[in-house]
């Protein structure tokens, strides 16, 4: 499958999947797509591959508790971003990104 045809697909599977979860209006305007996708490969090289798809359900989920879920997600991405990029320093690991006064 060449990229474009990999793009497409994708994007119709995401529109399809939006329609069954009721969330036209979330993804298609936001661009979460994009940002999950920066989400999940940061997570993927800095932390695991299997990490990446339970991070991005956890950010969701998270998200969806909030009262603007899009602007969360975001939130939450950069914030996720940036203990991803740290996690290989053993001092980084465990200490929550809104943990400043630990962080190195």
């Amino acid at each position: 499958m060449t990229e474009s045809s990999e793009t497409n697909a994708m994007s119709e599977w995401v529109t399809a999947l939006a329609q069954e979860l009721g969330l036209e209006d979330a993804v298609e305007t936001s661009g979460l797509v994009d940002t999950v996708l920066d989400l999940t490969s940061d997570v993927a090289h800095g932390v695991s591959r299997p990490a990446a798809p339970v991070t991005a359900f956890l950010v969701g989920l998270a998200a969806g508790r909030q009262a603007e879920p899009s602007v969360a997600a975001r939130d939450y991405a950069q914030k996720i971003t940036a203990l991803a990029d740290g996690w290989g320093s053993d001092a980084q690991r465990g200490v929550p990104s809104n943990d400043q006064s630990q962080r190195g």
